[in-house]
């Protein structure tokens, strides 16, 4: 009889948990590092970010500095100084300041006597009018008398609205004949912060809150003021409060960037929550413990099959050895089989060996297949995005090379929009390859179509295609994904595209839709060379194209057959009887008015 004691014994799991406590606390310069990284990379970007804000604050205050001493030397505005009882004077001058203040977007324009008295102001017409309000406790006014430029942030005793003041003299010679002042309405420049996890904080030199991105922390004091700080608070009134309440800010929680601007005395603040930086520090260290675990878990699987490989050969080799003492007395014969099956458990130990090595290489074979597919179809699909940010990029270039920063701003939130886009068709993708699947919901038609053609106008327009729109004027409401719809709508008119490269001008490209009782069909038209028999055949297939390598994947039309299929639709291809090809989508119709459902972009 085999003695049970050869039998495989259990793994030593306290060895493997005394290893694990010895390495745990590895983690802890894990951790450090990765609080380094991040709270460098926040600062950074926060700088780029404080920079660019600053910046735009300036250059907003440098378009109307000079602005005051421009308008002093227009006649009309002379004329009413010096005849300050002319109505028609007056008048004249209403009207030009009103209509200086519309052309260049000051929030208010208004001339003042050298007692302080507005004789004429851009708002003359409104409830909240200067006209006959004395400012002369503003410092604004006194530094302009003085021959200097006055400058100065508050709110309107009048109008309460902030803003930052510029004030000119007036001069007939060497004499002060009275002061033109400028109001800038600085709400603009707060409302671009959006809404973000950083905060902005914009303080003047008595240390209050002037402008920022949380209204509750406005008009705060960040330091305890002085008694003559307070009295010149009361004496100029720059706030909605005599007394400015403190902000509690807690420091420990913030991660602080100032930048001065010597030209206002402000202090210009980015906040940044620590929470930023703490929550991928315990996402790092979340996978480090987990690395380690997985460690342990794979050191303690081949400490047991070790031990299982020794204990079988112990109980091989003690086998061996009490069959040789039972066969001592047989013939050679006999030895001559038991070496054969020696021989024969040696093999079919090294196939068991070559049919895990194979199962191995198959599995692997099917990541990289996987992995092959999705690279594919990410690239194919992140074409035209990219395409359209290059060359929005490019027009931004060449509006900043003009000063065109309102028309760059808006190239530059397009761009936005679009590396959004690329993200949602990124999501979209990585769950069409876990089979994930969306309810379809209603979407706007005409919108997602308006979207496609954007991207793809500036090739449309260097192809000198004509487009010949046929869309019914109300919105058509279909049953589909926005995502995916866009991205059909994307791809279909790319080929259309793509298919009038082959044909000489005049290159055409038809839109057009209608009703029936199934639903809404959307019909693509171009007058390019149409499709071949071959490829009406193979056209859903994947990676079949007509194109070179450089030029497609073959993936486009395989992708838009299978989200229409998804979404309950229908991809038909043909040729038109006068030529070119004919794509149809066939949609379920939509229920009118706002989708109340999530979108796929937020459920991807």
């Amino acid at each position: 009889m085999i003695s049970t004691n050869a039998l495989p014994r259990r793994p030593r799991w306290r060895s493997l948990a005394l290893l694990a406590l010895i390495l745990a606390p590895l983690l802890w310069p894990l951790e450090r590092l990765a609080e380094h990284y991040y709270r460098n990379e926040l600062l950074s970007q926060n700088r780029q970010t404080l920079d660019l804000y600053v910046a735009n604050l300036l250059g907003t205050l440098h378009r109307y500095e000079v602005l005051p001493q421009i308008l002093g030397d227009l006649p009309g505005l002379r004329a009413t100084l010096a005849n300050p009882q002319d109505q028609h004077a007056q008048a004249q001058a209403n009207l030009l300041l009103m209509n200086t203040a519309r052309q260049t977007g000051a929030e208010v324009i208004y001339l003042m006597a050298p007692n302080g008295d507005t004789l004429a102001a851009s708002n003359w017409d409104k409830r909240d009018s200067f006209v006959g309000r004395n400012f002369a406790f503003r410092p604004y006014f006194s530094n302009a008398m003085a021959g200097n430029l006055g400058r100065f942030f508050g709110l309107g005793t009048t109008s309460a609205k902030r803003g930052y003041f510029f004030a000119a003299a007036v001069r007939d010679g060497d004499a002060v004949i009275g002061v033109l002042v400028v109001k800038v309405d600085l709400d603009l420049t707060e409302t671009l912060w959006g809404k973000t996890p950083e905060q902005l904080l914009v303080t003047d030199h008595n240390g209050v809150v002037i402008l920022t991105s949380n209204p509750n922390w406005r008009f705060r004091a960040t330091r305890p003021l002085s008694e003559e700080e307070k009295q010149a608070i009361v004496a100029i009134q720059p706030y909605p409060t005599r007394d400015p309440r403190p902000l509690q800010l807690d420091e420990t929680g913030w991660l602080t960037q100032t930048q001065q601007i010597d030209e206002t005395g402000w202090s210009v603040n980015i906040l940044a929550p620590k929470v930023l930086v703490s929550r991928p520090v315990r996402t790092v260290v979340a996978i480090g413990g987990a690395a380690l675990l997985v460690l342990m878990l794979l050191l303690g699987l081949m400490m047991q099959r070790r031990r299982h490989y020794l204990d079988r050969i112990n109980f091989e080799a003690k086998a061996r050895r009490e069959l040789e003492v039972r066969v001592a007395e047989r013939t050679c014969d006999l030895e001559g089989v038991n070496q054969r099956l020696r021989q024969e458990v040696l093999e079919r130990e090294q196939a068991q060996q070559e049919l895990f090595r194979a199962q191995d290489e198959l599995v692997q074979a099917g990541k990289l297949s996987a992995l092959g597919t999705m690279s594919a179809s990410i690239s194919h699909e992140l074409n035209q995005p990219l395409a359209a940010i290059r060359s929005y990029a490019e027009n931004a270039e060449v509006l900043l090379d003009h000063q065109r920063t309102e028309d760059a701003r808006g190239n530059l939130k397009l761009i936005s929009e679009l590396t959004g886009r690329m993200a949602s068709i990124i999501a979209h993708l990585r769950a069409f390859a876990r089979r994930d699947r969306h309810a379809p919901e209603s979407v706007a038609l005409q919108p997602a179509l308006d979207d496609a053609l954007a991207l793809l106008a500036k090739r449309r327009r260097a192809m000198e295609v004509e487009l010949i729109r046929d869309l019914p004027a109300a919105t058509l409401w279909v049953q589909a994904g926005e995502t995916r719809l866009r991205q059909v709508l994307g791809n279909l008119l790319a080929n259309a595209l793509d298919a009038l490269t082959e044909k000489g001008p005049p290159r055409k490209l038809w839109i057009s839709a209608e009703y029936n009782a199934e639903g809404v069909n959307l019909f693509i038209r171009d007058n390019g060379p149409g499709f071949s028999k071959e490829a009406l055949e193979h056209a859903r297939e994947p990676f079949f194209t007509t194109k070179t390598r450089t030029q497609g994947l073959g993936l486009g039309l395989a992708i838009c057959d299978t989200l229409m299929r998804a979404l309950g639709g229908e991809l038909l291809f043909a040729n038109h009887p006068e030529g070119g090809a004919l794509l149809t989508l066939r949609m379920r119709t939509g229920a009118s008015g706002v989708n109340l459902q999530p979108s796929e972009d937020l459920s991807a």
